[in-house]
């Protein structure tokens, strides 16, 4: 039997639910089934179940199994509030470099961009925003509208047009 999940404020809940999704979603993107990431991490299928719904009274191990099973690292980033309170979650990881070919829509801003494939994060922000009106957010993939997010908090912005 489980253990009783220890009290939460929401703020962690949040942040367990959310590593949770990210770890399923990784797993799917990666075409491993369920039955073998558990297999490969040590635990049931049940326990990786609980483990990517982000039930807190998993144990940290079978966390860390999980994602060690997936080529998944821990990292502790610090949340930062913002003018009305909220934290800001910094969650998400920034490269050094953003290639373009990994990011449709921002290799589609950068068509005068010539002699590169990969851009600082300062030019990948500054062509963001210049180039908001042509911006189609309708076809971001998800990976990109976390890149542009990133790239947001990180330069202590608000947003760029609708974002």
């Amino acid at each position: 039997m489980p253990a009783a999940p220890p009290p939460l404020i929401p703020t962690a809940s949040t942040a367990l639910k959310l590593l949770g999704q990210r770890i399923r979603a990784h797993r799917k993107a990666l075409r491993v089934s369920a039955t073998a990431a558990a297999e490969a991490a040590g635990v049931s299928r049940v326990t990786l179940h609980r483990v990517e719904k982000g039930e807190p009274s998993v144990a940290v191990g079978a966390w860390a199994n999980v994602m060690a099973a997936l080529g998944l690292m821990w990292q502790v980033n610090p949340s930062y509030g913002d003018d009305d309170g909220e934290a800001k979650d910094l969650s998400q990881w920034l490269p050094v470099r953003v290639r373009l070919a990994d990011y449709p829509q921002l290799k589609s801003l950068a068509w005068q961009v010539h002699g590169t494939d990969e851009l600082s994060l300062v030019e990948a922000l500054d062509i963001y925003e210049r180039n908001d009106r042509h911006l189609d957010r309708d076809a971001m993939s998800e990976r990109e509208r976390a890149l542009l997010s990133a790239l947001l908090v990180a330069f202590g912005r608000k947003s760029i047009g609708h974002v």
